[in-house]
């Protein structure tokens, strides 16, 4: 039973985060508006404008600032927020790396949206994805339920101690961002109980005089980089525990590192992140009304990867495809890549395929989710189809 008081309001995505923003207390917001995560940093400077937020909200001139910023205020010991999306994200890459090497928790949300040229301001997670090796933590989103309460678990698992890494929450660009849903919103005394004010060592302090994000020779830079993978490995657990604790209080939780959908018998499983996830299930559901074995799995962590899940999974199951809402030029999907390298253990038997799908904010449709599934029966039964496919391609 939950124990906390809720109040339901009809948001949108970017709405729904600034509401946990909000409740999470931050000291420092660093705001720099981008198409379509402008709402969130807008909403926000309302709630400061309002003093119903008691933090310094910087309008830096740039989303390289933007994270600067935010690293600033986090080496001094505050908890910190940013947001961006796509040409911004990918402007702020210097920083991100320089964040997680300082081992600063900062938590940002990302509003996915793909990468020019051609130029487009709709979704696929093309932005994100191409920061994988940044040391940021990574988490996607469904709705903008989710969307709240992941980002106020974000500053939990960030701020742990054994984790002590960046969180990336990424939601889909106007499928989430703009899209209204009933949201519930925590109340802030409960909020309070389940995060406490931030208490850290990693921060400038004249009693305690150290020397931080500095110059490490050969000698010491691969120890630097065991304790990142480390804090990531560590992450696995803090995620999964973070998330229950949270179901416990609040009455929502989300799987974890990843959530399951009618997997148990599943000869044939979809693996999906974001949105797509929920037109998943009613096809799902549709297709067991017809006594097709199928299931959905929403990986909800891409880093931490939950490779553990994936082993166990490739020996349960006959087939299972990916679906990329983004490509690797030159080989596959890159959630394809991270999924199949962990399904292919010795013993597994389990075929595979990688749709690409929803690039730049076109649709996936439940004609196409069911044209995925048919193509993991086939293959299992031994007919020939491409490894990775273009789903709704014009020309072939």
């Amino acid at each position: 039973m939950s124990s906390a008081k809720t109040n339901k309001r009809f948001l949108s995505g970017d709405e729904a985060v600034a509401f946990a923003v909000k409740l999470s207390r931050p000291d420092v917001i660093a705001a720099y508006p981008i198409t379509p995560q402008t709402v969130i940093v807008e909403k926000i400077s309302e709630f400061v404008a309002a003093k119903e937020i008691d933090c310094q909200f910087l309008h830096v001139e740039s989303e390289h600032s933007a994270m600067a910023a935010s690293m600033g205020a986090s080496l001094m010991g505050s908890r910190a927020f940013t947001a961006t999306s796509s040409q911004g994200l990918l402007y702020m890459c210097e920083m991100l790396h320089y964040v997680s090497g300082s081992r600063y928790p900062i938590v940002m949300v990302n509003a996915n949206r793909t990468v020019a040229a051609p130029w487009n301001i709709f979704g696929d997670h093309r932005d994100s994805l191409s920061q994988r090796d940044s040391g940021w933590i990574q988490i996607y989103v469904e709705n903008p339920q989710e969307a709240l309460d992941v980002t106020i678990q974000a500053f939990k698992i960030a701020e742990n101690p054994q984790v002590s890494l960046p969180v990336m929450v990424n939601l889909d660009g106007f499928v989430i961002t703009h899209t209204y849903e009933l949201v519930e919103i925590p109340d802030q005394e409960t909020v309070d109980k389940f995060l406490p004010p931030y208490q850290t060592t990693n921060k400038l302090d004249f009693d305690n005089p150290k020397s931080l994000s500095f110059t490490a020779s050969p000698e010491w830079q691969t120890e630097f980089r065991y304790q990142q993978y480390e804090a990531m490995e560590a992450a696995k657990k803090i995620i999964n525990q973070v998330d229950e604790e949270y179901g416990k209080i609040f009455g929502r939780s989300y799987g974890g590192l990843v959530q399951e959908y009618r997997c148990d018998d599943a000869d044939y499983v979809l693996v999906a992140m974001g949105s797509v996830a929920g037109t998943t299930r009613l096809v799902v559901d549709k297709l067991r009304a017809e006594g097709k074995k199928v299931g959905l799995v929403k990986l909800r962590s891409y880093r931490p990867f939950p490779k553990e899940y994936f082993q166990d999974l490739g020996k349960k199951v006959k087939a299972v495809g990916v679906i990329d809402r983004d490509i690797s030029f030159g080989y596959e999907g890159a959630v394809y890549t991270e999924v199949k390298a962990a399904l292919f253990q010795p013993g597994s038997q389990v075929k595979t395929l990688n749709f690409i799908a929803g690039l730049s904010g076109r649709d996936i449709t439940k004609e196409n989710l069911t044209e995925m599934f048919t193509k993991l029966e086939a293959i299992d039964k031994g007919e020939k189809e491409d490894e990775v496919q273009f789903i709704g391609l014009r020309w072939a």
